[in-house]
């Protein structure tokens, strides 16, 4: 089965005040966490979804701009959509998620159907693989609905239980802190 990758990196950064994703992050740009632990897994295709600049982590990647990114989460998801067309998978994963591991990625990955990471409550959530049949409704998405929403209310979801600490994202700087202290206490 192929298996195409989409790297979510469109997201103005506001809260963090903008650029979150080339900041220093125990020692490479932030964006290079979710980006390596996504190489790490096999796959055919790969691609970073961005907005108005390039951000340094991706470069060497395969780049869809997307100019309608101002409009929210889930037209990023809807191009990452669009783009995968002819594969069998889609994982979409997160670029501002240093702490997701490529064994987390694998898992979802590997999983018959959709899949996603379990959140509190049973929710699925990011990063989350796709079968092509659920395509058109990922490609249907606008606003700040994100990918999970295909995902919510359908029975045969696999959820992949992770630690917490892998679904913790940075909009902020301190959340940017607490995750690099946590990377570098690994290391």
């Amino acid at each position: 089965m192929s298996l195409a990758i989409a790297i979510l990196a469109a997201g103005g950064a506001t809260r963090f005040g903008g650029g979150k994703l080339d900041a220093d992050c125990a020692g490479k740009p932030l964006g290079a966490w979710a980006l390596d632990a996504a190489l790490a897994v096999p796959h055919q295709r790969l691609a970073v979804v961005v907005g108005v600049s390039v951000p340094e982590f991706a470069g060497g990647c395969e780049v869809l701009i997307n100019e309608r990114a101002a409009g929210g989460l889930g037209t990023s998801a809807a191009l990452a959509a669009r783009w995968a067309e002819g594969s069998d998978r889609l994982l979409i994963v997160l670029a501002d998620m240093p702490l997701v591991s490529s064994e987390t990625l694998r898992k979802l990955a590997a999983a018959g159907g959709p899949a996603a990471v379990g959140y509190p409550g049973g929710k699925p959530g990011a990063p989350a693989c796709f079968p092509a049949t659920l395509f058109p409704a990922l490609a249907a998405l606008g606003g700040d609905s994100g990918a999970a929403q295909v995902l919510r209310g359908l029975p045969n979801v696999t959820l992949i239980e992770t630690p917490a600490d892998e679904l913790r994202d940075v909009d902020r700087p301190a959340d940017l802190a607490e995750v690099t202290a946590i990377l570098n206490a690994k290391a």
